[in-house]
């Protein structure tokens, strides 16, 4: 691997991890809620998040473990939440948590 720079090595690990990432249980999405508003997140599995719309907020899933911290959560800017419910708006998958 002669003249491979680690940011390319960590590039292509990070692709072929993508690759190989298994979705979220769906009967895991249906218990699922945020923690802060206990209402239904959606599912971006392009993105490894969970989102709550309703506060623009993402949830990371590390390692197809979703972290439902907030003090792990990532507020989302409005060109970022826009971009995020648009993708929403076209059929990402939801939980709905039992309440």
């Amino acid at each position: 691997l002669t003249g491979v720079g680690p940011t390319v090595l960590t590039a292509t690990y990070r692709q072929g991890l993508k690759e190989n990432v298994m979705a979220l249980d769906p009967g895991l999405l249906e218990i699922l809620a945020c923690p802060d508003d206990k209402g239904p997140l959606h599912y971006l599995p392009e993105e490894d998040i969970l989102y709550n719309p309703r506060l623009g907020r993402s949830y990371p899933i590390r390692d197809g473990i979703p972290v439902l911290l907030i003090s792990e959560s990532t507020d989302l800017d409005e060109d970022e939440k826009k971009r995020v419910d648009e993708i929403t708006s076209d059929g990402s998958q939801s939980s709905s948590p039992e309440g």
